[in-house]
């Protein structure tokens, strides 16, 4: 920098001598001048180019959300809740007619359900993880993710009508009437004896 301040000074002295004062130092500087100034006009537009080349960098395209898919995941989710409510005790006796039988009709009513929903709400969607034990009904829920409001439940009820042993009932209840309405899917028979609870385990001998 203080090489070019004394080469600029030479400059003017130097060119006064040579032109006989026709140019005058005054002239001179204004050149110099105008020339810094034309520099550093030069250098911000570089880095402003810069700048806007770095703005201009592609951003990467947001993946675009697959109905089939999120309702196939809900699907495979609804099928293990299902198993492992049933437990070792019940899953044996009931598990193939529970999955040719119930099942296509758990995907229909949640398919029917997922319809009444656009892309950006229906993918806030999610299902529980835990089935209930014990005799409670609860199989899964399936729930707004961001207000924690469920949206169906799906149950399954063990029924007993006076001389024709015990059965599965399974139901669901939607959120368009507080869960009240009952809409059936089907009944499994169980036997003549109370059933096992839900998610009993085989003893180990």
């Amino acid at each position: 920098m203080k090489a070019a301040v004394w080469f600029r000074k030479s400059l003017v002295i130097l060119v006064s001598v040579l032109t006989f004062g026709l140019v005058t130092p005054s002239d001179l500087a204004w050149l110099a001048e105008a020339d810094s100034l034309k520099d550093t006009k030069k250098g911000l537009m570089d880095e402003e180019g810069l700048a806007y080349l770095s703005s201009q960098k592609p951003t990467e395209p947001e993946e675009e959300f697959d109905r089939e898919e999120f309702l196939s995941d809900i699907f495979n989710k609804a099928e293990e809740n299902a198993f492992m409510k049933f437990g070792d005790k019940i899953n044996p006796k009931i598990g193939d007619e529970f999955k040719m039988v119930i099942l296509p009709k758990m995907e229909e009513a949640i398919t029917e359900m997922a319809a009444q929903f656009p892309d950006e709400k229906l993918q806030q969607l999610t299902i529980t993880e835990q089935p209930s034990a014990g005799r409670a009904e609860k199989i899964f829920h399936i729930y707004d993710s961001n207000s924690g409001r469920d949206i169906i439940r799906f149950h399954v009820r063990q029924e007993n009508p006076p001389l024709d042993g015990y059965w599965f009932n399974f139901h669901y209840h939607t959120y368009h009437d507080s869960f009240a309405s009952h809409y059936d899917i089907g009944k499994i028979y169980w036997d003549k004896n109370t059933p096992p609870e839900w998610t009993s385990k085989q003893r180990l001998s």
